[in-house]
């Protein structure tokens, strides 16, 4: 056994403990394993030191101190990666470590269990030396309960994906080192399942590899601050009261709370996924692509990213406008209106862009400078309500008043509805994912998140209701600003709430004087009332350029996680990050690029309705995404965050969806479009990543579901489908076989390809396993539907009972067995053949149909140089050769499934991929594997020519042609319904069914008629039948006599020996065909030669001939007979599929 050892991983000590041992010193001890160390640290104990004094025979080794307390902080960690990173065990074949020649040899070195020799294990990571060691005979012991094994405990380090900042990834002792045998060298495991990394998450490893310096951010900072900013945008100052105005305070707080309670369900749904396991940089885009996978990530990513992007302009125009109506008041306007928003929108931007630049510490620390203004602001309004100004009554403020409250309780729409009220609200609610946007540069985002967000959604929510009541308490909604519009004497109708305190406004509701102040028509109201006009400019300053702030950190976050995940090929060149935060600069020149677009267009009116959309969009998908992963029931869904509820989750989906419409219903369409335009795109391209998302634990949910629902069910045989257990061999080694039960099965029936591996070795199931997702890989790339299963047997008769035992589940079982016909059977060991026979025998047994192939020129092409290239991404890591190995199964034992021959079986290559020792991560979209240009190229001779043309003919469109089906013996119906099922595939569609029965020769007219009647029955078109009247003529002499020197090395001629010489012989080779046999079956005989020049008469030039399979009685028929039977039939023919069901019926004629 080995017995790897891990380095420490606090960065203060250094991989130079690898090699650097101090000699035993009695008075010296290492300090204990900090947390963060390996769990495999070595200590040393009191017997160890001692040994180095007393050199006593009983003590086992002299040991070495490792240097832990005395390491250089500063050396390099990179040789710390490898597999255990630090291996720190005493040398067992008391060789001193090569960089330390002054430690002393082993004294008295005992034999225990197993002490093995210094042996080299190159890792799946670094390639690192390892020593295994036998526990037992060392004083050194693992400071675990276990001190006497390499078995690790439960450690978090075994379960990092990379070496992220929260510490280095370990790997525990594989199954194979603890538990394979001592002379085999334990095997490479790779990761776990789902653990192979991401380019993306590569990245991450090689950035925390110097994350130094690193600028992390806590809850408040991270996520608070900015989701308060983002929230509060100029909304609030300028747009509130106008609220208040239209829609009264009842219906105000009602705006402000269903804006709460979307964002609020989104927020819960947030932190339900941003505490179900760590989260990378990304935010929203992250969120929603590990839940619920690329295509729905790709495509939010894209649009959320441009949302992020646009919004910059949008709030910066904000800014601009309002610096413009203050030149105005002053009268220093530049040029036109129009040209100083732009001028001033441009200026604004590059400075923005000029902070985020800087770095996240100097955005971080505008942003807290931004806050305070913005409170400030907030502060300075509330305490402005509570002082009544003379001057401001003509205005229409008059302090709290609860005939003003109730005068503005209920809606005055003018021109105005509840929900455009509510949509031109809505946007100011949509900040809420600001902090989830930096995902990346929190310490604990897992923490940060759920509490950030919700606690800015409750603060800000509490201000909106604050402000609305407030506002619609002292404010009255119309007032004219003139300090003559007193009460006069002579009226007193005056019925307002201004009336109580000596004013009327009743004339602003006259269509010819419209009113400037009040709640209705002053946006500015706010800084009126507030106790210094000036702050609520500033505060109005601060909202704008905090969410533009935001906005511009968060585009080019989300963007460049999105890029390195490679999902849009193009966009790598914006994934490379600088600096020690690995700032995305060239997202924020992007950003920077899109944002001066839109300020310089100007018509913002109409992209706004659009962002919110593409806002709300990602909300409905992140609530989407709860209710998904909720409803899959994946073990690893198990968020910490337990305050959500899957309904509650999909409610606030439905609600997203709901105010996309209400906002705009044009803008939600379109974003509804380019949403689904964006997966179908992904999809298409089918990223190669693997997140685990809930979509797959769905599938695999909904499979198993109804799987057990399935087997419940009894069959029927309207349903009935040819569900095929194929013995392909390696998949890709009979590509004949494969193509032509593939277009009957596709779409329609189970198709499983079964590989029987023999050999007289020791079974490797490690390779096998291996092989079956290699394999099944392969398939899927080629777009086969079937799955790849291969067993281990001693011969290939076992392999295909536990085949035809064990292959599927529940109702997806084969029911029937497909072979290729043994061509090159005469050549080999008759056994076998008494094998291939066995097997048909077998299928029959087992109730399962039989189906032979034949194709005159063969089918295996595994020994064709070429054919065993695996074409498989999945195989090929981004650093990897293009290699392909072939391993010469003469060596290995491995026999091909069909193939029992010797001969054509060493000729066999296995492909195998060699994958490089230093780069374990898979590439998405790699090139498929080439071959090597070294490699030798083999000019083909005729006859492999021939069989590669034969193996790909039905892969190609089958022109007009005929597919013949002789039908002679009624097998329950399959004979019909394969060649029906193909007949209907694109390839075969023009091809013609025709029909051949036996018949006699005066009722070929009734026979015809009766068979017609039957097929139209059954609804199977055909385009003509044929009655063969002289079935039962006597064949050719030549035939016969070719047919009897076929089977003459194979006639166990008893009559000439003795009898227990004969039985000894059949015994020995049960495949010998007996005189009497010969006798018993001289008709049948006669009628496969037959049938072969019948054959040739009638369908020499069919694309493919169906025939009944003959069948031959258990026992009594010899393999050797029945085989030449077979081979008597098909010789010479076009493709020929020998088919035979279980008779049971699979055609109905009834409904």
């Amino acid at each position: 056994m080995s017995a790897p050892s891990s380095a420490p991983s606090a960065p203060a000590e250094n991989a130079a403990a690898e090699n650097d041992f101090l000699s035993p010193d009695a008075g010296q001890k290492p300090l204990g394993p900090t947390p963060s160390q390996s769990r495999f640290q070595v200590d040393l104990v009191a017997e160890a030191a001692a040994a180095a004094d007393d050199k006593s025979p009983s003590s086992d080794a002299s040991a070495a101190v490792p240097e832990a307390a005395e390491t250089d902080p500063g050396a390099g960690g990179e040789e710390a990666k490898g597999r255990f990173r630090v291996v720190n065990f005493a040398d067992p074949s008391g060789s001193a470590s090569p960089a330390s020649p002054e430690a002393p040899p082993a004294e008295g070195l005992q034999n225990g269990d197993t002490v093995m020799s210094e042996t080299s294990l190159h890792s799946s990571t670094g390639g690192q030396h390892h020593y295994h060691y036998d526990t037992h005979t060392n004083t050194y012991y693992l400071r675990t309960f276990g001190h006497n094994t390499i078995d690790a405990v439960p450690n978090i380090d075994f379960y990092r994906q990379t070496a992220a900042p929260l510490g280095e990834k370990l790997i525990r002792p594989t199954l194979s080192e603890l538990h394979d045998e001592l002379d085999k060298e334990p095997f490479e495991d790779g990761f776990a399942n789902g653990d192979e990394l991401t380019p993306a998450e590569e990245g991450a490893t090689k950035d925390a590899a110097d994350s130094k310096g690193v600028v992390k951010f806590g809850w408040i900072k991270g996520v608070l601050v900015r989701c308060m900013l983002n929230i509060w945008g100029v909304m609030l100052f300028i747009r509130m009261s106008w609220i208040v105005g239209q829609a009264g305070i009842a219906l105000s707080c009602l705006i402000v709370a269903m804006a709460t309670v979307v964002t609020t369900i989104t927020g819960l749904s947030t932190s339900a996924i941003a505490t179900n396991g760590f989260v990378r940089g990304g935010g929203a885009y992250y969120l929603i692509s590990r839940s619920l996978g690329p295509e729905f990530g790709g495509s939010i990513g894209l649009i959320f990213a441009f949302a992020n992007a646009v919004a910059v302009a949008m709030y910066v125009v904000g800014f601009a406008e309002t610096v413009v109506e203050l030149l105005k008041g002053v009268d220093a306007v530049m040029t036109d209106e129009v040209n100083d928003i732009r001028i001033i929108g441009t200026i604004t931007v590059i400075l923005l862009l000029g902070i985020s630049v800087a770095g996240m510490e100097w955005e971080a620390k505008a942003q807290i400078f931004l806050l305070i203004v913005l409170i400030t602001a907030i502060i300075n309004y509330f305490i402005g309500t509570f002082i009544p100004v003379k001057s401001k009554q003509a205005s229409g403020f008059f302090g709290y008043d609860g005939s003003i409250m109730w005068e503005n309780m209920g809606p005055d729409f003018r021109g105005e509805t509840f929900f455009s009220v509510f949509s031109i609200f809505f946007p100011a609610a949509t900040g809420i994912l600001a902090g989830a946007n930096i995902s990346g540069d929190l310490a604990d985002p897992q923490l940060a998140i759920p509490r950030g967000t919700l606690l800015a959604i409750l603060i800000t929510g509490i201000v909106y209701l604050g402000v609305a009541v407030s506002t619609g308490s002292c404010i009255v909604r119309d007032a004219s600003g003139s300090l003559n519009d007193t009460v006069s004497a002579q009226f007193t109708n005056c019925t307002e709430a201004s009336c109580n305190f000596g004013y009327d406004f009743s004339s602003c509701r006259s269509a010819e004087k419209g009113c400037s102040y009040g709640l209705q028509n002053d946006f500015q109201v706010m800084s009126m009332v507030s106790g210094f006009g000036p702050i609520i400019t500033a505060g109005i300053f601060s909202a704008t350029l905090s969410s533009a702030l935001a906005s511009l950190v968060s585009a080019p976050k989300v963007f460049q996680a999105l890029c390195k995940d490679n999902i849009y090929p193009g966009l790598g060149m914006f994934a490379k990050g600088y600096g020690k935060n690995n700032e995305p600069l060239r997202g924020y020149i992007l950003t920077f690029g899109i944002a001066l677009a839109f300020i310089l267009i100007g018509e913002l009116n109409t992209i706004a309705p659009i962002i919110s959309n593409f806002f709300l969009a990602s909300y409905a998908l992140i609530n989407f995404s709860v209710f998904h992963a909720s409803l899959a029931n994946s073990p690893g869904w198990r968020p910490s965050f337990k305050y959500y509820n899957m309904w509650v989750s999909l409610a606030g989906a439905v609600l997203c969806c709901v105010v996309m419409f209400v906002i705009n219903w044009g803008a939600a369409l379109l974003t509804n479009v380019i949403v689904m335009g964006l997966y179908i795109y992904v999809s298409y391209k089918k990223p190669d990543v693997n997140w685990g998302s809930s979509t797959q634990a769905l599938t695999y949910h909904q499979a198993l579901t109804h799987t057990l629902h399935l087997s419940g069910v009894e069959d029927h045989i309207k349903n009935f489908r040819p569900q095929c257990l194929v013995m392909t061999g390696y998949p890709n080694s009979r590509p004949a076989l494969l193509d032509l039960v593939h277009s009957f099965t596709k779409n329609v029936g189970l198709m499983i390809c079964g590989h029987v591996r023999t050999g007289y070795r020791r079974p490797n199931f490690k390779d096998l396993a291996t092989d079956q997702s290699r394999y099944q890989r392969w398939l899927l790339k080629n777009e086969t539907k079937a799955f790849y299963t291969p067993v281990f047997a001693e011969d290939l008769r076992q392999g295909s009972q536990y085949l035809l035992q064990a292959a599927g589940l529940g109702r997806l079982k084969p029911n029937t067995l497909v072979l290729g016909f043994k061509n090159d059977w005469r050549d080999g060991d008759m056994m076998n053949v008494e094998t291939y026979i066995s097997m048909i025998h077998d299928a029959f047994d087992f109730q399962f149909g039989a189906v032979i192939l034949r194709l005159k020129e063969g089918l295996d092409v595994s020994h064709i140089q070429g054919q065993d290239e695996l074409l498989s991404s999945q195989e090929k890591s981004s650093g990897m050769k293009d290699v392909i190995v072939s391993i010469d199964t003469s060596k290995d034992s491995d026999a091909d499934s069909s193939k029992p021959s010797s001969k054509t079986t060493s000729l066999q290559n296995s492909p195998a991929i060699q994958k490089d020792d230093e780069d374990d991560g898979k590439a998405p979209t790699q090139p498929l594997l080439r071959k090597d240009k070294k490699s030798p190229t083999v000019p083909l001779n005729v006859s492999d020519q021939r069989l590669l043309e034969a193996s790909q003919q039905f892969q190609q469109k089958q022109g007009k042609g005929t597919v013949d089906v002789w039908w002679l013996f009624d097998d329950g119906g399959l004979t019909l319904l394969i060649p029906y099922l193909l007949t209907n595939k694109k390839r075969w569609k023009d091809c013609k069914i025709r029909v051949f029965i036996g018949g006699k020769i005066n009722r070929i007219d009734h026979d015809r008629r009766a068979m017609a009647t039957l097929l139209s029955k059954f609804r199977i078109d055909f385009s003509d039948i044929t009655v063969l009247g002289d079935i039962n003529t006597k064949p050719k002499k030549e035939h016969v006599t070719a047919f009897e020197e076929m089977i003459e090395p194979y006639r166990l001629k008893e009559d000439d020996m003795e009898q227990e010489a004969a039985e000894r012989l059949k015994n020995s080779e049960p495949w010998r065909i007996t005189d009497n046999e010969i006798e018993l079956y001289r008709a049948k005989t006669n009628r496969q030669i037959r049938l072969n020049e019948l054959l040739k008469e009638h369908s020499s030039t069919a694309n493919l001939i169906v025939i009944s399979l003959p069948l031959a009685r258990k026992g009594a028929v010899s393999s050797a007979l029945y085989m030449s039977w077979l081979e008597a039939l098909s010789r010479d023919l076009p493709p020929i599929l020998l088919v035979r069901g279980n008779h049971q019926s699979v055609l109905t004629f009834y409904s």
